[in-house]
């Protein structure tokens, strides 16, 4: 990436990083620009709206913005996934009466007050008596009394008005669909073609959704699984074990599962997450108010704090920055709850009130002394030296009081990290040597405003250098402050 001096940012003076979707609001090289400088770390390119050639153009921009401020920011390129839907109705809509009767069915024809069509052939079959079918966000619930083959009868617990093609929630069964539709599959190749920094895979319900899609990416990118499933739940473990990053994705969470449980399961998702080293997004109607309103609800601002409280790795905006009217302003008032938070005095015990003991590695020991050391020494930064960034996520996952700056040669990790709490990714060339390390650093630690003279800083590497999983270095320096003009002569 070239250098641009003029364009230089000062590291963003918190941990937590920001995630904005890109929309109609917000596709512009001019908006994205203001976005980045308001405090965005990486952007959502949604799959389920709008064509490549839009995608693409947005993920360019992004490119030429990365050269234009020197920092590599993240893509996060999320698909959307088996969406069920009913059909149409003769009208465009109809009223579903309280405690009435509605069926779906397999007749293709325009339905009515008292049926749809449902073209997942699917569920037919699978779902039995007692079973819930939530319509438009669960704003109309069915319960079914019958199900066979062609037609599945319900009750409407909630009634109301249902249109054309609205979606369909099926909280109670594992429905035998893969994660990955037709269309799925085409935006993940282009996503890979476009070179996506993290694909996100919608409505995982079970491991075996994410093999299929990691075995698609071919070795490129990194994989997030969205949470927002109650089957996912039952085999969170799993799936945690199977993606790189997690997102606790609330909207259709908050749908198939009762409100008040949504909120441990979060800190549930985020736990584990963090336990096993691994980026947590929290997401959907963080900031949903300013979407239309210049300034967020006073809960909106606690439900942002308490994710940054509770250690996630990165706060999410879907709507706010794709498609509503005050995108800038949205991604100030987050960056503004986030540094407040941190800066709290109590926010580091906060954060670390999980205890995430190290496994028995050398690279865990270190990265955990590193943390140690922090909390000990006055130090401004860590320098983490990495290839493929599996040591700065062990850093990362430690929570330690001060930022890391991870030097890497590989673009490709280095806008992979953008999204891990905590680090100010930088690429640079590769190490040949501990003196050069130290010199690097130093210098680096300096041009990114992480330390001037009589700072400490730590260093962390693996040797031989350019060895993946060999981290087995820590060293503590301290900078003159002249690094930067004794190279340059």
């Amino acid at each position: 990436m070239a250098k641009s001096p003029s364009h230089k940012l000062a590291p963003r003076g918190r941990k937590v990083k920001i995630l904005a979707t890109v929309g109609p609001a917000s596709s512009s090289p001019e908006m994205l620009r203001k976005l980045f400088r308001a405090g965005v770390d990486a952007f959502r390119v949604n799959m389920s709206h709008g064509e490549h050639a839009v995608h693409a153009a947005t993920i360019a921009a992004i490119r030429e913005m990365e050269k234009e401020f020197s920092r590599p920011i993240a893509i996060f390129c999320d698909l959307q996934g088996p969406k069920l839907r009913v059909g149409k109705f003769k009208d465009g809509r109809a009223v579903i009466r309280h405690s009435g009767h509605f069926t779906l069915d397999r007749n293709p024809e325009p339905g009515d007050e008292t049926r749809v069509e449902l073209p997942h052939p699917e569920l037919f079959g699978l779902l039995e008596k007692g079973q819930r079918l939530l319509i438009n966000d669960g704003k109309i619930q069915l319960k079914v009394i019958r199900a066979d083959e062609n037609e599945i009868l319900c009750s409407a617990v909630v009634g109301g008005v249902i249109s054309d093609r609205k979606g369909v929630n099926v909280p109670d069964a594992e429905i035998p669909i893969p994660a990955l539709t037709e269309k799925d599959r085409r935006d993940l190749a282009f996503a890979v073609q476009q070179g996506a920094d993290w694909i996100g895979l919608s409505f995982v319900q079970r491991p075996e959704d994410l093999a299929e899609a990691r075995k698609l990416m071919g070795g490129y990118g990194a994989l997030c699984a969205k949470i927002e499933k109650p089957m996912a739940i039952r085999r969170l473990d799993e799936i945690l074990e199977m993606c790189d990053g997690v997102m606790v994705a609330r909207g259709d969470l908050g749908v198939e599962l009762l409100p008040e449980e949504v909120p441990p399961l979060q800190k549930k998702i985020v736990n584990k997450a963090r336990m096993l080293g691994k980026p947590v997004i929290v997401a959907t109607q963080m900031l949903e108010s300013m979407i239309e309103s210049p300034a967020p609800t006073r809960a909106e601002v606690s439900d942002v704090a308490n994710a940054v409280y509770d250690g996630a790795d990165a706060v999410m905006l879907s709507a706010e920055t794709a498609a509503g009217e005050w995108p800038e302003e949205a991604v100030t008032i987050m960056d503004r709850i986030a540094v407040q938070v941190e800066r709290d005095d109590s926010y580091l015990a906060r954060v670390r009130f999980l205890d995430t003991p190290p496994d028995a590695t050398t690279a865990d020991a270190l990265s955990h002394a590193c943390m140690t050391i922090a909390d000990t020494v006055l130090v401004s930064a860590i320098t983490v030296f990495t290839g493929s960034g599996s040591t700065a996520r062990r850093v990362a996952r430690e929570r330690p009081s001060v930022p890391m700056l991870v030097l890497t040669p590989s673009n490709r990790t280095a806008r992979r990290v953008a999204l891990l709490w905590g680090a100010h990714p930088v690429i640079t060339k590769d190490i040949g040597s501990f003196e050069e390390m130290i010199a690097k650093g130093k210098r680096m630690a300096l041009r990114h405003g992480f330390g001037k003279a009589g700072s400490k800083m730590i260093a962390l590497a693996g040797v031989p250098f350019g060895t993946p999983g060999s981290t087995n270095l820590l060293h503590v320096v301290t900078l003159a402050g002249d690094e930067l003009e004794r190279h340059k002569g």
